[in-house]
C-alpha cells in the first residue's frame, strides 16, 4: 500500500535525520511499520543505547524542502510510492526518498546506463552517443550522470528517445554549468533524478551515492572511456554488486582513457563494440520484461538489553561482516543481532552497510 501524505512527509523527515542512512532507514521500516512510529521511538531507542539527547530533522527544514522542490516544479518520490521507479525499488537499500524534474515515463522501459570519461575523447563521445541512440531505437531508456564527456554524448543522443540523469547536487543543480541546454531539454524531453534536498550544491560524497542511483535504475551499465581510478569504475563494480551486466567499450593501451574498460574486461565484463552486444547479453531481443522483485524484509527484533547490545558491539571491527556470521558467533536470532546493531548504529558505535554487513 502506498504510503499516504503523512507517512510521506515522516518519511522523508527520518531520511534527512542524523546518522539515517538508506539501511537505517529500511531497517527502522521494518522494525516501526512506518516512518512515523519511527520518529517516535528514536529518542528512547537512542537514549537505551547510551546514546545522549537526540532529535530528529526540523519540521521546519522539512517544510522548506517540499516548498523548494514544489516552486521548481519538482515531484518529491519516497519509497513505496506507485511512481517510484520500480528497478531502483528492489535495489537494497534503496534511496528513501526522491525528487524529480520532467517526466519519468521513460524508467516504464527497460533501461541502460551510459557512462565513462569526462574529458573523452572525440571517438568516444561518437561511440557513446551512437549506442545512446541505437539503444533508444530499440526501446530502451539510457540513463547517465549529465558530466561533461560520455555522459553529455550519451543524453544528447538519446534525448528523442527517452533519457534519464541522475545527479549528485539538488535536481536544480547543473553540474557543470556548460550543460544548461543539455538539462533544459533532458526537464522537457526526459527526467531528472536526485536524492539530495533542492539547491544542494553537489561535492565529492555526493557522486558515490549519484553512481549507485544510475546502476540501480539500469538493467547493464556500458563504460566507454575511464581512467583506472574513475568514477565510472565505481559505478561498474556498484552494477556488478546490484546483479547488473556490466559493458566495457575496448580502446587503445595507449590511451589513459582505456584502462578502465580494458581493466573491466580483464575482469569479467562483457565486451561492447556494438549495440547487438548489448541487447543480445540482456535478452530484449527474445524476452519479455522480468518484473524485479523488491528484497525481502528483514526481521528486526526490539527486546534487547544492554548485554546483547556490548556481546554484538565486541565482535565488530573496521573489517565489514555479514550479519548472519554475527548471529552464529554468538548464539542468538538473526533478528536479535539485526535489532542490535540497528541500535549501535543510531549511536554511532556501528555502521551499517548494503547486503546485511555491518562494521565498527
Amino acid at each position: 500500500m502506498a504510503p499516504g501524505a503523512a507517512e510521506r512527509i515522516a518519511r522523508l523527515q527520518l531520511a534527512r535525520s542524523e546518522r539515517i542512512g538508506p539501511v537505517t532507514f529500511a531497517q527502522l521500516i521494518a522494525r516501526y511499520g512506518s516512518a512515523q512510529a519511527a520518529l517516535v521511538a528514536l529518542p528512547g531507542v537512542i537514549r537505551k543505547a547510551g546514546g545522549a539527547a537526540y532529535t530528529a530533522a526540523p519540521r521546519d527544514r522539512i517544510e522548506a524542502e517540499i516548498a523548494a522542490g514544489e516552486a521548481l516544479g519538482a515531484r518529491l518520490l519516497v519509497i513505496g510510492d506507485a511512481d517510484y521507479p520500480e528497478t531502483l525499488a528492489a535495489v537494497d537499500p534503496a534511496p528513501p526518498v526522491l525528487w524529480a524534474r520532467g517526466s519519468l515515463d521513460a524508467l516504464q522501459t527497460e533501461a541502460v546506463a551510459i557512462v565513462g570519461a569526462r574529458i573523452a575523447s572525440a571517438g568516444g563521445q561518437r561511440i557513446a552517443r551512437g549506442l545512446a541512440s541505437q539503444l533508444g531505437e530499440a526501446g530502451m531508456t539510457v540513463v547517465s550522470g549529465l558530466a561533461r564527456g560520455i555522459d553529455a554524448a550519451a543524453h544528447w543522443g538519446s534525448l528523442s528517445t527517452g533519457t534519464v540523469a541522475v545527479l549528485g547536487g539538488g535536481v536544480d543543480d547543473v553540474y557543470p554549468s556548460d550543460n544548461q541546454d543539455l538539462y533544459d531539454r533532458i526537464v522537457a524531453e526526459g527526467g531528472i533524478l536526485s536524492e539530495s534536498p533542492p539547491g544542494t550544491r553537489a561535492q565529492a560524497r555526493d557522486f558515490p551515492r549519484r553512481n549507485r542511483i544510475i546502476s540501480g535504475l539500469s538493467r547493464g551499465v556500458i563504460v566507454v572511456e575511464a581512467e583506472i581510478r574513475s568514477g565510472s569504475l565505481i559505478t561498474a563494480r556498484l552494477a556488478a554488486e546490484q546483479g547488473r551486466e556490466v559493458f566495457a567499450v575496448p580502446g587503445s593501451p595507449l590511451d589513459p582513457r582505456s584502462r578502465g574498460p580494458n581493466a573491466l574486461l580483464r575482469d569479467g565484463a562483457t565486451l561492447c563494440e556494438r549495440v547487438e552486444d548489448v541487447l543480445d547479453a540482456l535478452g530484449t531481443l527474445r524476452a519479455a520484461r522480468i518484473k524485479p522483485r523488491p528484497p525481502a524484509p528483514v526481521e528486526i527484533s526490539a527486546d534487547l538489553d544492554k548485554a546483547t547490545l556490548g556481546a554484538v558491539e565486541a565482535l565488530l571491527s573496521p573489517t565489514p561482516t555479514p550479519r548472519d556470521d554475527l548471529a552464529r558467533s554468538l548464539g542468538l536470532p538473526v533478528a536479535v543481532v539485526s535489532g542490535a546493531l540497528l541500535e549501535l548504529s543510531l549511536v554511532g558505535r556501528a555502521r551499517l552497510l548494503p547486503g546485511g554487513l555491518a562494521s565498527r
